[in-house]
């Protein structure tokens, strides 16, 4: 793989990674009414699905999505009515936060797998990413030269710029806490967010691809 095709990745990687896009979302979200630990957890879940669809990239996903086009249609649906429920949770949340540091008694919160298992769900069901991993990906792969070698140093580049994304989404969420602890900013925090889930489920609706 030639630099300048890495650096390409990286530059368009950067970009994909760091605009709001439900993975984003979910991991600030959960910042915000959780704290920055339980987030990493959320991040945790995200991260698995995204390298879960990269390694099914290496394995021939693209392959498949064109020899099947109804598996993808599958998945776009079913992706595109997940964000929607996603949306709709968000906008009838209780306006209340979860203070864990001010709580008299125990605080019923998700627990690590509800968290996890929440966060893998919202990255493995958007076909963007899947779209990205099985149509994006394999274009930066020299055919003339060993492909894992090839396919790992890609997954790891855009492992350390989606961590760092993550990262940079929980800590923003974070620094937000203090406002969202009042119920009007918080109710309005709530239900911008499932706006958005449900923007990106329209989106994925409506698109061709």
């Amino acid at each position: 793989m030639a630099w300048h095709t890495w650096w390409l990745y990286v530059v368009t990687v950067f970009f994909i990674s760091t605009s709001p896009g439900p993975n984003m979302l979910h991991v600030m979200s959960r910042s915000v009414t959780l704290g920055f630990g339980r987030a990493m957890l959320a991040m945790s879940g995200c991260f698995l699905a995204v390298l879960t669809l990269l390694t099914l990239s290496a394995a021939g996903l693209s392959a498949v999505l064109v020899a099947f086009p109804g598996v993808f249609l599958a998945l776009k649906i079913v992706g595109a009515g997940y964000l929607l429920y996603l949306g709709y949770r968000s906008w009838r949340a209780d306006t209340a936060p979860i203070d864990l540091a001010a709580a008299d008694g125990p605080v019923q919160v998700p627990s690590p797998l509800h968290l996890f298992r929440t966060g893998f769900l919202i990255g493995i069901s958007n076909p963007k990413a899947l779209l990205f991993a099985g149509a994006f990906l394999p274009q930066f792969i020299d055919p003339a030269q060993p492909k894992v070698l090839q396919f790992a140093i890609l997954v790891v580049t855009f492992g350390m710029i989606e961590v760092s994304s993550y990262l940079l989404y929980a800590l923003g969420g974070r620094s937000m806490a203090g406002v969202l602890m009042r119920e009007g900013p918080r109710r309005w925090f709530n239900r911008v967010t499932g706006a958005i889930f449900v923007a990106f489920g329209l989106a994925i609706v409506g698109s061709r691809g």
